[in-house]
Protein backbone atom coordinates (compact mmCIF):
# COMPACT_ATOMS: atom_id res chain seq x y z
CA UNK A 1 0.00 0.00 0.00
CA UNK A 2 1.35 3.46 -1.43
CA UNK A 3 1.41 5.49 1.72
CA UNK A 4 -0.27 9.33 1.33
CA UNK A 5 2.43 12.40 1.25
CA UNK A 6 1.75 15.16 2.38
CA UNK A 7 1.61 14.29 5.90
CA UNK A 8 0.05 16.72 8.51
CA UNK A 9 2.19 16.14 11.41
CA UNK A 10 4.12 18.75 9.61
CA UNK A 11 4.90 22.04 11.30
CA UNK A 12 4.33 24.96 8.46
CA UNK A 13 4.86 28.24 9.28
CA UNK A 14 4.49 27.86 12.93
CA UNK A 15 7.80 28.31 14.31
CA UNK A 16 7.10 31.20 16.41
CA UNK A 17 3.86 29.53 17.55
CA UNK A 18 5.57 26.37 18.56
CA UNK A 19 8.92 28.03 20.48
CA UNK A 20 6.25 29.95 22.27
CA UNK A 21 4.15 26.65 23.49
CA UNK A 22 7.51 24.86 23.65
CA UNK A 23 8.79 27.54 26.42
CA UNK A 24 5.60 27.54 28.38
CA UNK A 25 5.58 23.76 29.08
CA UNK A 26 9.18 24.04 29.82
CA UNK A 27 8.31 26.19 32.24
CA UNK A 28 5.91 24.09 33.83
CA UNK A 29 3.07 26.59 32.44
CA UNK A 30 -0.45 25.75 31.06
CA UNK A 31 -2.44 27.34 28.34
CA UNK A 32 -5.39 27.42 25.55
CA UNK A 33 -4.69 27.11 22.20
CA UNK A 34 -7.24 28.92 20.23
CA UNK A 35 -8.26 28.53 16.43
CA UNK A 36 -10.60 27.09 14.21
CA UNK A 37 -10.48 23.04 13.46
CA UNK A 38 -7.75 21.96 10.54
CA UNK A 39 -5.57 24.68 11.30
CA UNK A 40 -3.07 22.83 13.11
CA UNK A 41 -3.17 23.45 16.94
CA UNK A 42 -3.25 19.37 17.72
CA UNK A 43 -0.38 19.32 15.57
CA UNK A 44 1.39 22.07 17.17
CA UNK A 45 0.61 20.85 20.46
CA UNK A 46 2.08 17.64 19.91
CA UNK A 47 5.30 19.15 18.00
CA UNK A 48 5.83 20.98 21.62
CA UNK A 49 5.31 18.24 23.55
CA UNK A 50 7.91 15.96 21.80
CA UNK A 51 10.49 19.24 22.35
CA UNK A 52 10.06 19.11 25.52
CA UNK A 53 10.14 14.97 25.78
CA UNK A 54 6.18 15.21 27.40
CA UNK A 55 3.77 12.49 26.76
CA UNK A 56 0.74 13.56 25.60
CA UNK A 57 -2.57 12.45 26.49
CA UNK A 58 -5.47 13.69 24.54
CA UNK A 59 -9.50 13.95 25.66
CA UNK A 60 -11.77 14.77 23.22
CA UNK A 61 -14.87 16.76 24.86
CA UNK A 62 -17.04 16.54 22.14
CA UNK A 63 -17.23 13.01 22.74
CA UNK A 64 -18.35 13.75 26.06
CA UNK A 65 -21.80 13.58 26.97
CA UNK A 66 -21.49 13.22 30.93
CA UNK A 67 -19.99 12.67 33.42
CA UNK A 68 -19.31 9.34 33.59
CA UNK A 69 -18.38 9.09 29.76
CA UNK A 70 -15.51 12.17 30.08
CA UNK A 71 -14.42 10.04 33.24
CA UNK A 72 -14.27 6.55 30.88
CA UNK A 73 -12.58 9.06 28.39
CA UNK A 74 -10.17 10.63 30.77
CA UNK A 75 -9.08 6.57 32.11
CA UNK A 76 -8.35 5.08 28.71
CA UNK A 77 -6.77 8.00 27.53
CA UNK A 78 -3.95 7.48 30.38
CA UNK A 79 -3.88 3.64 29.89
CA UNK A 80 -3.13 4.30 26.15
CA UNK A 81 -0.18 6.77 26.87
CA UNK A 82 1.44 4.86 29.26
CA UNK A 83 1.22 1.21 28.54
CA UNK A 84 4.69 -0.38 29.19
CA UNK A 85 4.31 -3.13 31.87
CA UNK A 86 6.35 -0.76 34.12
CA UNK A 87 4.19 1.76 33.92
CA UNK A 88 0.97 -0.96 34.12
CA UNK A 89 2.20 -1.99 37.34
CA UNK A 90 2.64 1.51 39.24
CA UNK A 91 -1.12 2.35 37.60
CA UNK A 92 -2.14 -0.97 39.28
CA UNK A 93 -0.41 -0.05 42.44
CA UNK A 94 -1.60 3.53 42.42
CA UNK A 95 -5.40 2.11 42.14
CA UNK A 96 -5.58 -0.23 45.06
CA UNK A 97 -5.32 3.17 46.94
CA UNK A 98 -8.15 4.80 45.16
CA UNK A 99 -11.62 4.12 43.89
CA UNK A 100 -10.31 2.21 41.03
CA UNK A 101 -9.64 -1.19 39.88
CA UNK A 102 -7.27 -2.19 36.91
CA UNK A 103 -8.76 -4.93 34.87
CA UNK A 104 -7.87 -6.89 31.96
CA UNK A 105 -10.66 -6.74 28.88
CA UNK A 106 -9.62 -8.44 25.89
CA UNK A 107 -6.58 -8.57 26.87
CA UNK A 108 -5.86 -5.08 27.26
CA UNK A 109 -5.39 -3.26 30.65
CA UNK A 110 -8.80 -0.99 31.79
CA UNK A 111 -8.97 1.08 34.81
CA UNK A 112 -12.41 0.50 35.94
CA UNK A 113 -14.66 1.86 38.88
CA UNK A 114 -18.11 1.57 40.83
CA UNK A 115 -19.95 4.53 39.97
CA UNK A 116 -22.93 6.00 42.17
CA UNK A 117 -24.74 8.80 41.38
CA UNK A 118 -23.49 12.27 42.76
CA UNK A 119 -19.80 10.49 43.10
CA UNK A 120 -18.34 11.58 40.05
CA UNK A 121 -16.46 14.36 41.63
CA UNK A 122 -14.47 12.48 43.72
CA UNK A 123 -13.51 9.93 41.03
CA UNK A 124 -12.66 12.64 38.81
CA UNK A 125 -10.53 14.26 41.51
CA UNK A 126 -8.88 11.33 42.09
CA UNK A 127 -8.17 10.51 38.84
CA UNK A 128 -6.54 13.81 38.03
CA UNK A 129 -3.86 12.51 40.14
CA UNK A 130 -2.77 9.98 38.55
CA UNK A 131 -0.63 11.55 35.58
CA UNK A 132 1.08 13.31 38.24
CA UNK A 133 1.94 10.71 40.20
CA UNK A 134 3.09 8.84 36.80
CA UNK A 135 5.65 11.75 35.82
CA UNK A 136 7.11 11.97 38.83
CA UNK A 137 7.52 7.90 39.26
CA UNK A 138 9.22 8.24 35.91
CA UNK A 139 10.49 11.68 36.34
CA UNK A 140 9.15 12.87 32.88
CA UNK A 141 6.93 15.54 31.95
CA UNK A 142 3.04 15.37 31.03
CA UNK A 143 0.78 17.00 28.64
CA UNK A 144 -2.93 16.69 28.98
CA UNK A 145 -4.82 18.14 26.17
CA UNK A 146 -8.26 18.85 25.93
CA UNK A 147 -9.68 19.13 22.96
CA UNK A 148 -12.82 21.35 22.19
CA UNK A 149 -12.75 22.24 25.63
CA UNK A 150 -15.93 24.56 25.87
CA UNK A 151 -18.18 21.46 25.51
CA UNK A 152 -17.54 20.21 28.95
CA UNK A 153 -20.39 23.07 29.82
CA UNK A 154 -23.26 20.92 27.89
CA UNK A 155 -23.02 18.34 30.42
CA UNK A 156 -20.95 20.37 33.29
CA UNK A 157 -24.15 23.16 33.30
CA UNK A 158 -22.43 24.77 36.93
CA UNK A 159 -18.76 24.44 36.37
CA UNK A 160 -18.12 22.73 38.85
CA UNK A 161 -15.61 20.26 36.75
CA UNK A 162 -14.37 23.31 34.65
CA UNK A 163 -13.33 25.41 37.60
CA UNK A 164 -11.73 22.12 39.65
CA UNK A 165 -9.46 21.53 36.19
CA UNK A 166 -8.90 25.55 36.76
CA UNK A 167 -7.79 24.94 39.75
CA UNK A 168 -5.48 21.86 38.97
CA UNK A 169 -3.80 24.09 36.15
CA UNK A 170 -2.34 25.82 39.07
CA UNK A 171 -1.64 22.97 41.31
CA UNK A 172 -0.11 20.13 39.72
CA UNK A 173 3.93 20.29 39.12
CA UNK A 174 4.49 18.12 36.47
CA UNK A 175 1.37 18.23 34.33
CA UNK A 176 1.07 21.22 32.02
CA UNK A 177 -2.84 21.48 30.59
CA UNK A 178 -3.32 22.19 27.08
CA UNK A 179 -7.22 23.46 26.20
CA UNK A 180 -7.92 23.88 22.87
CA UNK A 181 -10.83 25.78 21.94
CA UNK A 182 -12.08 27.78 18.44
CA UNK A 183 -11.91 31.11 20.37
CA UNK A 184 -10.34 32.35 23.34
CA UNK A 185 -12.57 33.22 26.28
CA UNK A 186 -12.78 35.89 29.14
CA UNK A 187 -12.13 33.83 31.86
CA UNK A 188 -8.45 32.35 30.58
CA UNK A 189 -7.58 35.67 30.20
CA UNK A 190 -9.18 36.62 33.93
CA UNK A 191 -6.99 33.29 35.12
CA UNK A 192 -3.99 34.57 32.90
CA UNK A 193 -3.70 31.99 31.46
CA UNK A 194 -1.33 31.75 28.16
CA UNK A 195 -3.29 32.30 24.83
CA UNK A 196 -1.89 31.44 21.84
CA UNK A 197 -4.27 32.09 18.75
CA UNK A 198 -3.68 30.14 15.37
CA UNK A 199 -4.32 32.25 12.28
CA UNK A 200 -4.34 31.13 8.74
CA UNK A 201 -0.50 31.07 7.19
CA UNK A 202 0.57 33.60 4.80
CA UNK A 203 0.34 32.46 0.69
CA UNK A 204 4.06 33.23 0.68
CA UNK A 205 4.64 31.11 3.13
CA UNK A 206 1.62 27.79 1.66
CA UNK A 207 3.17 28.74 -1.58
CA UNK A 208 6.68 27.84 -0.45
CA UNK A 209 5.77 24.36 0.69
CA UNK A 210 3.28 23.28 -1.78
CA UNK A 211 5.74 23.94 -4.13
CA UNK A 212 8.34 21.64 -2.29
CA UNK A 213 6.41 19.61 -1.48
CA UNK A 214 4.51 18.71 -4.54
CA UNK A 215 8.30 18.85 -6.40
CA UNK A 216 9.16 15.86 -3.65
CA UNK A 217 6.16 13.94 -5.14
CA UNK A 218 7.06 14.63 -9.33
CA UNK A 219 4.21 17.13 -9.73
CA UNK A 220 4.84 21.25 -10.50
CA UNK A 221 2.36 23.63 -10.91
CA UNK A 222 1.98 26.22 -13.17
CA UNK A 223 2.02 29.65 -12.29
CA UNK A 224 -1.69 30.10 -12.65
CA UNK A 225 -2.55 26.36 -10.70
CA UNK A 226 -0.26 27.43 -8.21
CA UNK A 227 -2.31 30.87 -7.62
CA UNK A 228 -5.59 28.66 -8.33
CA UNK A 229 -4.54 26.70 -5.32
CA UNK A 230 -4.01 29.23 -3.12
CA UNK A 231 -7.30 30.75 -3.51
CA UNK A 232 -8.79 27.46 -2.61
CA UNK A 233 -6.91 26.77 0.83
CA UNK A 234 -6.55 30.54 1.83
CA UNK A 235 -3.72 29.47 4.62
CA UNK A 236 -5.64 26.45 6.04
CA UNK A 237 -3.38 23.84 6.55
CA UNK A 238 -5.93 21.08 6.61
CA UNK A 239 -7.24 22.24 3.55
CA UNK A 240 -4.43 22.48 1.50
CA UNK A 241 -3.23 19.07 2.77
CA UNK A 242 -6.57 17.60 1.50
CA UNK A 243 -6.36 19.48 -1.80
CA UNK A 244 -3.02 18.16 -2.26
CA UNK A 245 -3.46 15.21 -1.69
CA UNK A 246 -6.74 14.93 -4.05
CA UNK A 247 -4.57 15.99 -6.65
CA UNK A 248 -1.41 13.79 -6.02
CA UNK A 249 -3.93 10.38 -6.53
CA UNK A 250 -5.40 11.97 -9.66
CA UNK A 251 -2.16 13.06 -11.61
CA UNK A 252 1.02 12.26 -9.61
CA UNK A 253 1.11 8.77 -11.32
CA UNK A 254 3.98 8.84 -13.87
CA UNK A 255 5.79 6.45 -16.19
CA UNK A 256 9.26 8.17 -16.42
CA UNK A 257 10.15 8.96 -12.70
CA UNK A 258 12.61 11.26 -13.94
CA UNK A 259 9.96 14.00 -15.38
CA UNK A 260 8.23 16.45 -13.62
CA UNK A 261 4.20 16.22 -14.20
CA UNK A 262 2.82 19.63 -15.00
CA UNK A 263 -0.36 20.48 -12.58
CA UNK A 264 -2.49 22.71 -15.35
CA UNK A 265 -5.17 24.97 -13.90
CA UNK A 266 -8.05 23.13 -15.12
CA UNK A 267 -6.43 19.99 -13.15
CA UNK A 268 -6.37 21.92 -9.73
CA UNK A 269 -10.23 22.78 -10.23
CA UNK A 270 -11.44 19.28 -11.77
CA UNK A 271 -9.69 17.92 -8.46
CA UNK A 272 -11.03 20.85 -6.34
CA UNK A 273 -14.52 20.02 -7.38
CA UNK A 274 -14.75 16.47 -6.90
CA UNK A 275 -13.15 16.88 -3.57
CA UNK A 276 -16.06 19.44 -2.53
CA UNK A 277 -18.78 17.21 -4.36
CA UNK A 278 -17.25 14.13 -2.19
CA UNK A 279 -17.30 16.22 1.10
CA UNK A 280 -20.81 18.05 0.41
CA UNK A 281 -22.67 15.34 2.60
CA UNK A 282 -20.40 16.38 5.92
CA UNK A 283 -21.35 20.03 4.80
CA UNK A 284 -24.82 19.75 4.38
CA UNK A 285 -25.35 17.83 7.52
CA UNK A 286 -23.41 21.14 9.04
CA UNK A 287 -25.69 23.21 7.49
CA UNK A 288 -28.55 21.42 8.74
CA UNK A 289 -27.80 21.76 12.17
CA UNK A 290 -27.39 25.73 11.98
CA UNK A 291 -29.90 28.54 12.35
CA UNK A 292 -31.58 29.88 9.19
CA UNK A 293 -30.17 33.27 10.21
CA UNK A 294 -26.31 32.10 10.53
CA UNK A 295 -26.82 29.95 7.17
CA UNK A 296 -27.83 32.88 5.40
CA UNK A 297 -24.89 34.70 6.84
CA UNK A 298 -22.56 32.15 6.04
CA UNK A 299 -24.07 31.59 2.52
CA UNK A 300 -23.84 35.37 1.58
CA UNK A 301 -19.82 35.68 2.98
CA UNK A 302 -19.58 33.02 0.30
CA UNK A 303 -20.85 34.83 -2.65
CA UNK A 304 -20.08 38.22 -1.48
CA UNK A 305 -16.61 38.25 1.02
CA UNK A 306 -16.82 41.54 2.79
CA UNK A 307 -14.79 42.31 5.79
CA UNK A 308 -17.91 44.97 6.97
CA UNK A 309 -20.80 42.56 7.02
CA UNK A 310 -22.68 45.42 9.31
CA UNK A 311 -23.18 47.70 6.42
CA UNK A 312 -26.58 49.19 5.62
CA UNK A 313 -25.96 47.96 1.99
CA UNK A 314 -24.30 44.70 2.51
CA UNK A 315 -27.76 43.85 4.76
CA UNK A 316 -29.97 45.61 2.58
CA UNK A 317 -28.17 43.30 -0.52
CA UNK A 318 -28.71 39.71 1.28
CA UNK A 319 -31.90 41.03 3.00
CA UNK A 320 -29.97 39.77 6.12
CA UNK A 321 -30.39 40.84 10.15
CA UNK A 322 -30.08 43.54 11.47
CA UNK A 323 -28.68 44.94 14.52
CA UNK A 324 -27.92 42.26 17.20
CA UNK A 325 -29.51 39.75 15.31
CA UNK A 326 -26.58 39.73 12.67
CA UNK A 327 -24.13 40.24 15.20
CA UNK A 328 -25.35 37.20 17.70
CA UNK A 329 -24.90 34.93 14.21
CA UNK A 330 -21.74 36.17 13.64
CA UNK A 331 -20.38 35.69 17.00
CA UNK A 332 -22.41 31.80 16.72
CA UNK A 333 -20.42 31.32 13.88
CA UNK A 334 -17.11 32.73 15.07
CA UNK A 335 -17.68 30.38 18.03
CA UNK A 336 -18.23 27.79 16.00
CA UNK A 337 -15.47 27.92 13.69
CA UNK A 338 -16.85 28.71 10.55
CA UNK A 339 -16.19 32.77 10.20
CA UNK A 340 -13.19 34.52 11.83
CA UNK A 341 -14.05 37.56 13.47
CA UNK A 342 -13.70 41.32 12.49
CA UNK A 343 -9.11 40.87 12.99
CA UNK A 344 -9.60 38.91 10.09
CA UNK A 345 -12.20 40.35 7.99
CA UNK A 346 -15.20 37.98 8.53
CA UNK A 347 -14.08 35.36 6.15
CA UNK A 348 -15.20 32.15 6.19
CA UNK A 349 -12.73 30.24 8.31
CA UNK A 350 -12.90 26.38 6.31
CA UNK A 351 -12.20 27.55 3.01
CA UNK A 352 -13.79 23.96 1.25
CA UNK A 353 -16.97 24.70 2.81
CA UNK A 354 -17.40 28.04 1.54
CA UNK A 355 -16.40 27.22 -1.83
CA UNK A 356 -19.23 24.36 -1.46
CA UNK A 357 -21.63 27.01 -0.67
CA UNK A 358 -20.41 29.23 -3.84
CA UNK A 359 -20.52 25.89 -5.86
CA UNK A 360 -23.92 25.05 -4.98
CA UNK A 361 -25.50 28.39 -5.04
CA UNK A 362 -23.85 29.63 -8.11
Amino acid sequence: MVSSPFPSSTIVGRQQELAQVSQILLSDRDLLLAGVPGIGRRTLIRAAAHHCSAKVLEIDCLRATNYSRFLQLLADAIISTYESPEEIRFIDRWSKEHPFILRSTNGKPQLTWHSSPGKESVLFEALLTLPQALAEWSNSRVVIVFLNFPHLRSFDRANKWEQYLREEVDRQSRVSYALIATVAERWSESNHLPIVSLSPVSDSIMQTWIIEAMLAEGLEFEPESLLLFLNYVQGHFGDAITLARRIWLEYGKRENRELLTIVQPHQVERSAIALIEDLSVTFESLILLLPNSQVRVLESLALDPTDSPHAREYIQKHNLSRGGGLQGALASLEQKGLVYGAELGYRIALPLLGAWLKYRLS
